[in-house]
Formats: structure tokens, sequence, C-alpha cells
């Protein structure tokens, strides 16, 4: 009797016992799906939360287009100096061509505005971004010294002023160029460059200095002999030197001055300014800018992007000096755990 009644209250613990464990396991089974299914409630709220966003910022950016197509009229007219390659000049094909300007008919034909490259003699620039005969001055183009002047895009392009002198003239620094006849275009930045309290000198010394209404002008007085040397940008010049005999002309190797390409627009004009470069820089990212660049040899002078690059060195500094701040707190409590 008693091995009887054993074995029914053992045969009662183990039933208990199984029903515990079955227990467990479906509350463990629930616990498991529930938090499943909250995980995939909340991926796909993020998931629609990232599509909305996305949504609201491309619409915003086509609201701009449209706010900026129609302000400006339809049109993008970009004055250059048709006589500045490679940034604008006229190509073989008779057409206008360069590496502004196919960069600002490709930004133009994406913000769907009609696009016209529209030459302008460079001393009358001003006067026709006042006048609204042009949208914006897009031609290798100085910030520097006219900083005030304009509303102006960031910088695309590094670009140094230099002088160009025959190979054979026996000049091969700025200080040789004492008592000799210089030649720059009008209203250029070499010409600023060449004015400016930091050249004053250089320039004082200068037998005497004239100003040509475009470069092809200045390589013409060079090659007669009129002129010693042309001041002149260092992609034009590497430009003019490519075309014409080689090892006829050198450029100095120390510069008149270091300064930054951007695109200048009608003071106040910051909509169509924005939205502008808003497609230079998606045109960056997408790789284009980098094989116009090649194209036109100007890719050593990219600067597009140097500043996000500053940016994002700075944000990661300061994201390791956080990280060494939890490690050194990290370590200070566990000492402190040790010492108890």
């Amino acid at each position: 009797m008693k091995k009887r009644l054993f074995s029914l209250a053992l045969a009662s613990v183990m039933a208990l016992s199984l029903a515990g464990c079955g227990g467990s396991k479906e509350a463990a089974t629930e616990a498991e799906t529930k938090a499943e299914t909250e995980q995939t409630a909340a991926d796909t709220s993020a998931k629609a939360e990232d599509t909305t966003a996305q949504e609201e910022t491309k619409a915003e950016s086509e609201a701009a287009s449209e706010a900026v197509s129609e302000s400006a009229g339809g049109t993008l007219i970009v004055g250059f100096d048709q006589d500045f390659p490679p940034m604008g000049f006229m190509g073989d094909n008779g057409e206008y061509t360069g590496f502004d300007l196919e960069l600002a008919k490709e930004v133009a034909e994406r913000l769907g505005l009609e696009y016209t490259a529209q030459p302008i003699a460079w001393d009358s620039k001003d006067m026709e971004l006042e006048a609204g005969n042009i949208d914006c001055i897009w031609n290798g183009f100085t910030i520097n010294g006219r900083e005030d002047d304009y509303t102006w895009s960031n910088p695309y392009l590094n670009n140094e002023q230099v002088m160009v002198v025959a190979a054979d003239s026996g000049i091969e620094k700025l200080d040789d160029l004492a008592g000799k006849n210089v030649v720059v275009q009008a209203a250029s930045a070499a010409l600023d460059a060449l004015n400016s309290d930091d050249n004053k000198d250089l320039t004082a010394s200068f037998a005497s200095l004239t100003e040509n209404p475009d470069y092809n002008t200045a390589f013409m007085n060079l090659d007669s002999g009129a002129a010693d040397a042309i001041a002149v940008d260092i992609g034009v010049a590497k430009y003019q030197l490519s075309q014409r005999e080689e090892g006829k002309y050198v450029i100095l190797d120390e510069p008149i001055q270091s300064e930054q390409y951007g695109i200048g627009f009608k003071k106040g004009n910051d909509e169509l300014k924005d939205t502008v470069w808003e497609e230079v820089l998606k045109l960056y990212d997408a790789g284009e800018v980098d094989k116009l660049a090649e194209k036109y040899e100007v890719a050593d002078m990219l600067c597009i992007g140097d500043d996000e690059k500053s940016d994002d060195k700075k944000d990661d500094a300061a994201e390791d000096d956080a990280s060494d701040a939890d490690t050194a707190k990290e370590d200070t409590a566990d000492t402190a755990k040790d010492a108890e």
C-alpha cells in the first residue's frame, strides 16, 4: 500500500514538473514571438519614415527647382569670356565649349532650364549681370578680392596667377621681371593680383604693365616680342602652351597669387545660387565633374568637397575624443571597483 501511495505521489510530482516545463517553454515562445513582432513593426515604421523623408526631400528639391525656373524665366544665361580656354572658348566645331560651360549646360538641363552661353566683354561683366542680361558669371571667375561684390557658390577649382615667358628669355623667377614689359588681360584677377598690396613692389619694378582685351592678344604680343611676360591663370597658361610649339614657353614656378574659382550671381540671388550649386554637388557625387575635369585637364585643380572632407575630419576627431573620454571613465570606474 505504501509503495502504491509513493508511486502515485511520484507520478503527481513528475506531472507537475512536466507541466511547469511546458508552461515555461510556451511562455518563452510567446515572448520571443512578441519581441519579433515588435521588432518587425519597428523596422517597418523606420522604413516608412525614411521613405517619407526621402519623398519630402525630393518634393522640396523639385519645388525649389520649379520656383527657380519660374523666377529665371525658364532660362539659365551664363556670362563668359569666349577667349578663356579651357573654361570657356569656341571649339573647332564653331560652338562654345569648355569645362565651365559643359558643367553649366548639364546643370541647366537637369533643372529644366533653357541654357544659353552668352559671351561678354570681361570688363563689362558687372554691367551685364546688374542689367539682367546674364544670370551668372561662370567662367574661371576668381572669388578672392571680390567676396562682397557677388553672391557666390562654394569654390570648385583652386587656381594660381602665374607668369608665362619665352623659354630662352633668361627669366627664371619673378625678380627677373624688373625692367621687363608685362601684359595682362583687362579687368582680370591677374591684374587685381598685380595691383594688390602684396605685389606692389613687384609691379613697380616692371618697365610697363599693359592691359590686353584677351589672352590670345597677350600671346600674340609675347610671340612678337612686344611683351616679355604674361600674367595669367595657370589653367589658361597650361592650355595655351599645349596648343603652341612645345618647349617655346615656360611657366615660372613662383606664383603671383593663389586663389579659388566660384560661380558669381547677382548680389542677393541666393535662391538661384543654392539651386545651381545643389545640382553641381549631385554631378560631383555621380563622378561627372571628375570626368569633365579630366577632359579639360583641370583635375588637379578641383576642390569641390574639400570643406565637407574637413568637416568629416573634425567630426571623426570629435568622435575619437568622445570615445577616449568614455574609455577613461570606464577605466576609472573599474579601478574604483577593484579598490573596493
